[in-house]
């Protein structure tokens, strides 16, 4: 049986409910609400609001009016929406004594991937009657599956008051999520969303991460996710771009028939150092990939000992001069070939025998680290019992 629902936009009219902090509670569950409206008919969920308008609808009114449009099946699930006052933080979810908590539990979790912490999901009894619920909207709506959603605290000295003036659709966002996941409806981002992505059989963080053009870290934190582990039908939300530490320098845009060593072969690079360039563990390519092929190193780098060819030179005899290698020297001046000019000065390698740990940062690669100390990323590699070229923000790096 398909799901209907109802959205409830709480107070309003003669009633503003709470008011702290520039929010007023009924202009701003009318906002919610009229945001989930659009939402659910965008992913074609039937659905309708108990106002639409700030007028008043008492507790007798609001329980007629939600009930008026798909009656009291069990088919229907009622929102109410809610902004709480108290000075606590965080969200909180009541479901009523008839229902489970499976969709109080999801919604849940969907604030959190938004940045909303919760307090509690629960029930409340009236004390009265302990056979009832304790909320008008919940016990006067009966066979539905209602529930209240309070976003977050008006009056709350932490994030709340922020959240909720500026990241209000956020949260809404988080609900239509969780319905949709609730009821077995796909689901696709909304604007204020970004893109989203539904996990299928064979996923992995890394697989989802390079269909994207995102990092793994990236997409762990943008789904506050502690582990690697998926879980098939999982929601993920992509970082937009203003989100993502894209390296400054020159790109190329993968066309047919193009393969690494073309690419590297035109921009003076080897394959090695293209795959490090862009964190690649694969010569796989895409068509319309992106491939950083010139990084704007830091002009931050360290100080380097400098030496100028004479008569006779050759690479080998400087490296041992000046116990590095010849591959450090090529990498360290942007050397293609082993040829010398008599007068070219070259930077030396450091030769301290203390080695250097470097803290990786936001748009890091190890062909850029290589470069800034005059080292290779095969050297680096070994030094520190790396697989592979992906690297993470706060990794650290022995360098040799």
């Amino acid at each position: 049986m398909a799901k209907k629902i109802v959205i409830d936009a709480g107070h309003g009219g003669e009633d503003p409910g709470t008011s702290a902090n520039g929010i007023v509670e009924k202009d701003l569950t009318l906002k919610i609400s009229e945001y989930l409206h659009k939402r659910f008919d965008e992913l074609g969920i039937p659905n309708e609001m108990t106002r639409t308008s700030d007028v008043t609808l008492g507790p007798s009114d609001r329980p007629t009016k939600a009930q008026s449009f798909y009656g009291n099946s069990s088919d229907v699930i009622l929102l109410s929406n809610h902004i709480n006052a108290g000075g606590g933080d965080g969200a909180e979810i009541i479901y009523a004594l008839r229902n489970s908590d499976k969709l109080s539990n999801l919604i849940a979790q969907e604030f959190a991937k938004s940045g909303q912490n919760v307090r509690k999901y629960y029930q409340r009894r009236l004390p009265s009657d302990p056979s009832k619920d304790y909320y008008y909207i919940l016990r006067d709506t009966p066979n539905n599956e209602s529930l209240i959603i309070e976003y977050g605290f008006a009056d709350s000295t932490g994030d709340d008051p922020s959240l909720l003036k500026n990241n209000w659709e956020d949260l809404a966002e988080a609900v239509v999520r969780a319905v949709a996941n609730y009821i077995g409806v796909p689901y696709s981002g909304g604007s204020s969303s970004g893109t989203s992505y539904v996990v299928k059989s064979g996923d992995t963080l890394w697989s989802i991460a390079k269909k994207f053009g995102v990092t793994v870290d990236e997409l762990k934190e943008k789904n506050n996710l502690a582990s690697n582990a998926l879980s098939i039908n999982q929601v993920l939300l992509i970082p937009t771009e203003d989100e993502v530490s894209v390296p400054e320098g020159d790109y190329y845009t993968v066309k047919k028939g193009d393969t690494l060593y073309g690419i590297a072969n035109k921009y003076g690079l080897t394959v090695d150092e293209l795959k490090a360039l862009n964190n690649l563990s694969s010569n796989l390519l895409s068509v319309g990939q992106k491939l950083l092929v010139k990084s704007n190193v830091s002009d931050n780098e360290p100080s380097v000992e400098t030496y100028t060819v004479k008569k006779g030179d050759n690479l080998y005899q400087i490296a041992l001069q000046y116990d590095t290698t010849v591959d450090a020297l090529k990498t360290l001046n942007g050397l293609t070939s082993n040829l010398l000019s008599i007068g070219q000065v070259l930077k030396i390698p450091s030769s301290s025998s203390n080695e250097i740990v470097y803290t990786v940062v936001a748009g890091d690669n190890l062909y850029q680290i290589a470069r800034k100390f005059g080292t290779t990323v095969a050297a680096i590699m070994t030094r520190n019992n790396l697989s592979t070229n992906l690297l993470s923000v706060g990794q650290k790096l022995i360098i040799p």
